[in-house]
């Protein structure tokens, strides 16, 4: 998760429940940061899309498809 913004990295974190004791929808998410749920849609889709494409991505292709 290093390599993405802040913002990404929480979103992220969120969304799976990494960290913490459930997954957020993005409505919760979007609560939290004052977004749509649209726009934390387009930000988790980023935040994969550049996780993907990392270099260190090895090891989560399993999560991520």
């Amino acid at each position: 998760l290093s390599t993405l913004t802040e913002r990404e990295a929480e979103v992220i974190k969120l969304y799976f429940g990494i960290e913490g004791d459930h997954s957020a929808t993005l409505e919760e998410i979007g609560e939290r940061f004052n977004l749509t749920r649209e726009r934390v849609r387009q930000i988790k889709e980023k935040a994969l899309r550049n996780l993907r494409h990392s270099k260190r991505s090895g090891r989560l292709k399993t999560y991520l498809g």
